[in-house]
């Protein structure tokens, strides 16, 4: 009866070796809502959210960067690392099968202590031919070998995030530098506009001057305000030209080939975003699902470190035969069976210290696990915060355009008709030249955000199950 219950409690302990490490938690508590709830009318996030801009030009480059991105081929050939790793953890479960066929010749050279059996004289050589196939198999009675390829599964899994992670960077990377692009494009047609408004209007002072009615002074300063705007012209095609290298480098092609076709910056569109539950965000965020299979690695890793320290047996069956003619070879077959236990006696603590080393590295990987969950919080946040308060932004600053473009038409008619002196026209064209450019700088900062929200989101992405 008590080796009935030994026999038990031994297939028990191995059972519990062998399971998949259960999935880890963070102890963290998901808050209930977010702090900007989303509206009603919006909608959820698909793996295609980039076409919800309604840009043809847009979808064009996310294809592109996806084909033509080396930062996502080295990702992608990281997961084929991670796989190749996975079958060689894989492979000691099973036995080792090894084959081999050996030729063998001996000739005393002097003496007649050595002599083969097979040789007649002290000159004749002797020759000897075998074959055999042996079969190896270690134990696993500490569940290490198991716990090794749950982790190096593990690590194909968070590859896989890590890749997916990869590709939502650089397609949101590639969504807000097109923003950027278009946005310096409207504003470099702003400032176009501006500065050959202003030269009408120094034409008109030029004019007035001429006549006697407007002083050197008023002259002088609308010549500085055309110089001015002349000045930022450069300074926007500088900035677009960046803009342009860097979004050549993420579709991973030199600028000169970058084919461009331009697209009026009015015609983006945003849809509102429904932002969920912070608690589905856990299976929404693929650099989280990493962080999360990396510590169900680590936890694996401790049982491999616990199993190193503890004894192995090794069970090795050997099939051969042999004689001095190879016609004879297979014909004196004979089997050998073997069984080892081996058992780690003193090491200097080695085998100690790598238990303590993967301890350590699971301590870390959950406080990183953490921090991608709480970052991952922060960044929908963020987004969601920065959509409402551009959206007030935008709702005043419409109105404070309209008023700066009635103010100007306004000041350059009572200027032509000497109503008005040319301080009040200057300031009102800076006035609608920076009401413009804020305008779209607000456009573009709500486009951002938006990309941000997706991107916060997951842009679609979906984890499997860690569980298995």
């Amino acid at each position: 009866m008590k080796a009935h219950l030994t026999l038990v409690a031994a297939s028990l302990l191995l059972a519990a070796c062998s399971s998949p490490a259960p999935r880890p938690e963070s102890g963290l508590q998901p808050p209930p809502a977010w702090d900007t709830a989303s509206k009603a009318q919006a909608q959820h996030v698909n793996q295609q959210w980039w076409t919800a801009f309604a840009s043809p030009q847009l979808d064009q480059l996310i294809e592109q960067a996806r084909a033509g991105s080396y930062d996502l081929a080295s990702a992608m050939a990281r997961v084929r690392q991670a796989q190749a790793s996975a079958v060689v953890a894989g492979a000691p479960l099973l036995p080792a099968l090894t084959g081999g066929l050996n030729a063998s010749r001996q000739k005393q050279l002097r003496g007649t202590g050595n002599n083969p059996p097979q040789s007649n004289s002290n000159k004749d050589a002797g020759d000897y031919f075998s074959t055999n196939l042996t079969a190896t198999y270690e134990i696993d009675f500490w569940g290490g070998k198991h716990a090794a390829r749950d982790s190096a599964e593990l690590a194909v899994r968070a590859s896989e995030f890590e890749r997916a992670t990869v590709e939502l960077t650089l397609l949101s990377g590639v969504a807000t530098t097109y923003t950027q692009l278009l946005a310096l494009h409207e504003q470099q047609r702003i400032a176009e506009l501006n500065l050959a408004n202003a030269q009408s209007v120094l034409k008109l002072v030029q004019t007035r001057h001429d006549a006697g009615s407007a002083t050197q002074l008023e002259l002088a300063q609308q010549k500085s305000l055309v110089a001015a705007q002349q000045r930022q012209l450069p300074e926007v095609r500088q900035r677009t030209e960046a803009v342009r290298i860097s979004l050549a480098a993420l579709l991973g092609q030199p600028v000169q080939t970058l084919q461009f076709t331009d697209q009026s910056f009015d015609q983006l569109r945003w849809p509102s975003i429904a932002a969920g539950v912070p608690s589905d965000l856990l299976s929404r965020r693929p650099d989280i699902a990493s962080a999360e299979a990396q510590l169900a690695a680590a936890q694996a890793d401790i049982i491999v470190a616990r199993a190193a320290m503890l004894p192995t047996v090794t069970l090795t069956a050997n099939l051969g035969s042999g004689a001095n003619r190879t016609a004879d070879m297979l014909r004196n077959p004979f089997y050998n069976l073997a069984g080892g236990l081996v058992a780690p006696i003193f090491n200097n603590g080695r085998l100690g210290a790598e238990r303590d080393r993967a301890t350590a590295r699971q301590d870390e990987l959950l406080h990183t696990y953490r921090g991608a969950i709480i970052n991952g919080f922060a960044d929908v946040e963020k987004a969601l915060s920065s959509i409402r308060q551009l959206d007030e932004q935008r709702q005043w600053q419409r109105e404070e355009l309209s008023q700066a473009q009635t103010a100007f038409r306004i000041a350059q008619s009572r200027y032509e008709a000497g109503a008005e002196d040319l301080l009040t026209v200057l300031e009102t064209q800076r006035t609608l030249y920076a009401a413009q450019d804020l305008n779209v700088q607000l456009r573009q900062a709500r486009l951002e955000a938006s990309v941000a929200l997706y991107k916060a989101l997951g842009g679609g992405w979906q984890a499997p199950d860690l569980q298995r």
